[in-house]
């Protein structure tokens, strides 16, 4: 009779281990789902980020070329109206040349200055997304370690 009890007790606890186990094994797959769910997101919005900073920083790159070759081709104008004028009028088409490609230069210089602030701007949106998307991916990495916790408590 003794043996027998002794049996029903180790299958006892045996079934209890075994519940056990099967209940923490779940909730950690069931947490593992989770966190790696939540690190595909967090990677898909940091690559989402960076596209969209790179993609401002290329255009603030095309526009300092657009504007460094309006300059020039700003310049250029002036040296052939120079050297096309009569040489005593060379020096009031030097200043009036030269009056033109400052204007282009500012012009030039505003926009640039424009599109490196959008550049920034987009740079400091993309380091923020990310952030904030490491931060949700924290979040969903405490909460599964907590239901995990949660579950091996339970028995």
């Amino acid at each position: 009779m003794n043996k027998i009890i002794a049996a029903l007790i180790a299958g006892l606890f045996a079934t209890a281990a075994f519940a056990q186990t099967s209940d923490v094994a779940k909730a950690q797959a069931d947490a593992n789902k989770d966190v790696a769910k939540a690190e595909q997101k967090e990677m898909k919005a940091d690559a989402k980020a960076d596209k969209k900073a790179h993609k401002a920083i290329a255009k603030a790159d095309k526009t300092h070329d657009e504007q460094s070759a309006k300059v020039a081709v700003e310049q250029a104008k002036a040296n052939e109206k120079v050297a096309k004028a009569d040489p005593e009028d060379k020096a009031k088409a030097a200043a009036k040349g030269d009056k033109a490609v400052a204007k282009a230069e500012e012009k030039a210089e505003k926009k640039t200055v424009k599109a490196d602030a959008k550049a920034i701007k987009e740079s400091v949106d993309a380091t923020a997304d990310k952030a904030l998307a490491a931060n949700k991916t924290a979040a969903v990495k405490a909460k599964a370690d907590a239901e995990v916790k949660e579950a091996a408590a339970k028995h």
